[in-house]
């Protein structure tokens, strides 16, 4: 998944960047709400960390400015202010969830993948579709429980597929969550998607990922 990081304060800029990367997220980390309100028009963003203590223009305005750029993406608010006014300030701007420093990382963790999931409509931290068993927490794949082997290149078209079943997903789109701006072709994803339709058919003696002509491919199961 991609997260924008909005914190001034060096250290834990870092830290939530190294903990996120280090769980196999992209992340973009800026210490302002000037560079933050590039990022959603260059990338895809899955969520979004804001600190409300922001030089220059406060973290209430980004969320405000961000929201009514038509950014839907869900977002939690990072505050050292614990007055329960600060928190209802922050979610009537538009954030949908809030953490109060200091915290531990892995309630962040958790509260961002719970954002996730019920920004994509599940609740659990599962997606089940036919005899597969995607575990977002894990980053793994079961076919009829049993675990299966994927690259982490496979794992990330699979798990966008499953996000978006019943959709046609363009293969630019999937070209642009796998490389950003590396220049890969439409080649190398063809390749990976091969791979990983003979992985999943070898496993769950199905194939649910279909090639939709001239628009892009269609992950044909129900995921709940």
């Amino acid at each position: 998944m991609k997260f924008l990081v909005v914190e001034d304060d060096d250290l834990l800029r870092h830290h939530i960047h190294y903990q996120l990367e280090n769980s196999g997220h992209k992340t973009y980390v800026v210490p302002d709400a000037e560079e933050a309100l590039d990022i959603p028009q260059q990338s895809e963003i899955d969520a979004a960390i804001i600190d409300l203590g922001l030089p220059g223009i406060s973290g209430i305005e980004l969320i405000r400015t961000l929201r009514q750029q038509g950014n839907g993406f869900p977002i939690l608010i990072l505050t050292a202010r614990g007055n329960w006014e600060n928190k209802v300030t922050g979610l009537e701007a538009g954030a949908d969830d809030y953490m109060v420093k200091p915290f531990h990382i892995e309630e962040l963790k958790a509260r961002l993948n719970a954002l996730v999931r019920r920004s994509s409509g599940f609740s659990q931290p599962y997606i089940t579709a036919g005899p597969f068993t995607l575990d977002l927490s894990r980053k793994q794949v079961l076919a009829h429980q049993t675990p299966m082997t994927l690259t982490a290149y496979e794992y990330q078209i699979l798990e966008y597929l499953m996000r978006h079943n019943q959709q046609v997903v363009n293969k630019q789109k999937l070209i642009n969550i796998l490389y950003e701006n590396e220049g890969r072709d439409s080649n190398v994803l063809e390749v990976l998607i091969g791979r990983l339709r003979k992985k999943l058919e070898a496993a769950g003696n199905v194939s649910p990922i279909e090639t939709v002509r001239g628009q892009g491919y269609l992950f044909n199961l129900y995921c709940t």
